[in-house]
């Protein structure tokens, strides 16, 4: 028993120092609302390489690039956020935005939802529109019964 207690207790030290060896970036701000602007942005943006994981979120190489891009694009260049999408924009594409803009290359991710429910709703309601089917007759219920007791 307490050797068992003993491994559980070195594989949970081992987890958590495997996991406290991540790398953490340690960026210095000039005020409080900068640092929360970059806080909101490496959230709002989309690794380009992880999918479906936001800035914060990844120790991707990239994605540590990324975050030092916004630090200084924030600090030093003092852009605006929408500057900053723009520019992260321009060089990764509309991937890096949770949230793409609706143009004419982007309307199926907008629309499809819309689209799928529309569809979902008039198959519903043509299947319950249709008439029930006609109960069986006296005769032919016992030629049923017939039939499955032969069986």
């Amino acid at each position: 028993m307490a050797e068992r207690l003993g491994v559980l207790l070195l594989a949970f030290a081992w987890a958590t120092a495997a996991l406290a060896a991540s790398p953490v970036d340690l960026y210095d701000f000039d005020s409080d609302a900068q640092e929360s602007r970059y806080r909101a942005l490496i959230a709002e943006l989309r690794c380009p390489k992880c999918l479906n994981t936001n800035l914060a979120g990844s120790d991707a190489p990239i994605a540590q690039d990324l975050r030092r891009t916004v630090h200084r694009l924030i600090t030093e260049e003092g852009m605006s956020d929408d500057e900053i999408l723009a520019f992260l924009q321009a060089r990764y594409g509309d991937f890096v935005l949770y949230d793409p803009p609706f143009r004419p290359d982007t309307w199926v991710l907008w629309l499809a939802p819309v689209l799928f429910l529309a569809a979902g709703a008039l198959v519903l309601w043509r299947m319950l529109r249709q008439p029930r089917p006609a109960a069986l007759s006296e005769q032919e219920s016992a030629e049923l019964r017939r039939i499955l007791e032969r069986d």
